[in-house]
């Protein structure tokens, strides 16, 4: 199961958050490989597909596809030479697959921001700075360690050096590893390095309904820079010249409206004052960053919604099953869920011609209901 690490400065709703997110937490006994950790949450993706799916099917059981969520250890200036908990910190975030930055934009003077005043922008460049000096150690200790391999003449060392090489001028530059352009090779050296920069980056800008939110205060003299900026648009500004995905969220509410039902919990959050995403488009953006799809099996007994990368092939999306399946597969019988929906039965869509028998070379596509032949 792929994981995001949530990640911020104190004082920035990251525990309410990650509370909030719990709350959607699947049964531990449909996925027995979860990790028993309070820091870690096992979490539902919200996914209407798979609740029509289950009704057209009349299943007794139905299983949602599932996310991991850590609640990394707190961060402070400082983590990359282990200030605070920076090496629990840097030893958690490796361990993830992608990265939610929380940053807070609104002000609360109950709430002491840790360095003194609400600045959305500097946080995040507080938090970047970090992963590009740990990412910098990591890059500069295993130059020195490959030179050895680069005097006897090894290719592999030489191509190496050369890919690492660039990534600390990148890093250097104050630009995250991801920025270098790397060939299908490169990017294979690069992994085992696990850099933290090379991880997908969500940005949540945790506001809070009725208080002094920074996307809709103009003009506040207090709150511009020395250009006439406000920090509020320099982060926008960042966020677009990065291409860097963000929502907003107001983790209070969320975390507060949790165990309610959607339509009462949209009227609360509208009577609150509030106007941001909710936590299952937090969800589904952090299933998207990984760059991840669903494919539903459905019957009597069960309907699931298994989890694969985009761009698997059929035997491949198999192994979400059992592993086995990428050496076992012959065919797949495959249909749109809506198309199977819209037939009314599995047998009407058979007659009509709408399941398709794929092979190996198929790749899946993202809501198909797939049944496997091996």
């Amino acid at each position: 199961m792929l994981s995001i690490g949530i990640v911020g400065l104190p004082n920035v709703g990251k525990s309410t958050l990650f509370n909030a997110l719990t709350k959607k937490m699947v049964d531990a006994e449909n996925y027995p490989f979860c990790t028993i950790d309070p820091s870690v949450g096992v979490v539902a993706v919200p996914d209407k597909r798979l609740e029509e799916l289950s009704e057209f099917s009349k299943s007794e059981k139905t299983v949602p596809a599932a996310i991991e969520f850590v609640d990394i250890a707190g961060l402070v200036a400082g983590a990359h030479s282990g200030e605070g908990l920076g090496n629990k910190f840097l030893a958690n975030i490796r361990e993830v697959d992608a990265i939610v930055e929380m940053v807070r934009i609104f002000e609360d003077g109950k709430i002491i921001h840790v360095e003194g005043k609400i600045d959305p922008m500097s946080d995040v460049e507080v938090i970047n700075l970090e992963l590009i000096m740990a990412d910098f150690q990591t890059v500069t200790k295993r130059l020195g360690n490959v030179e050895k391999d680069v005097r006897r003449g090894d290719k592999k060392a030489v191509a190496e050096k050369e890919i690492l090489q660039k990534i600390e001028i990148a890093l250097d530059g104050g630009k995250f590893a991801s920025s270098v352009e790397m060939n299908e090779e490169e990017l294979k050296t690069v992994k085992q390095f696990h850099l933290l920069t090379m991880k997908p980056i969500l940005y949540v800008l945790n506001k809070k309904a009725g208080g002094n939110n920074l996307d809709e205060m103009e003009n506040n003299p207090d709150l511009l820079n020395a250009k006439g900026q406000s920090s509020y648009d320099e982060l926008i500004k960042f966020f677009n010249e990065t291409s860097s995905k963000y929502i907003k969220v107001d983790a209070q509410i969320e975390h507060e409206l949790s165990d309610f039902d959607s339509d009462e919990k949209n009227e609360f959050k509208q009577q609150l004052g509030g106007s941001a995403d909710d936590i299952d488009g937090l969800i589904r953006a952090g299933y998207e960053l990984l760059d991840l799809i669903t494919y539903f099996t459905t019957g009597t007994d069960e309907t699931r919604a298994w989890t694969i990368k985009r761009g698997w092939s059929a035997p491949m999306a198999g192994t979400a099953i059992h592993t086995d399946f990428k050496d076992k597969f012959i065919k797949a019988d495959v249909i749109n869920w809506r198309d199977l929906i819209s037939c009314g039965s599995l047998a009407t869509a058979r007659e009509k011609g709408m399941i398709r028998t794929e092979g190996k070379s198929y790749i899946v596509q993202d809501g198909d209901v797939i049944e496997f032949k091996i």
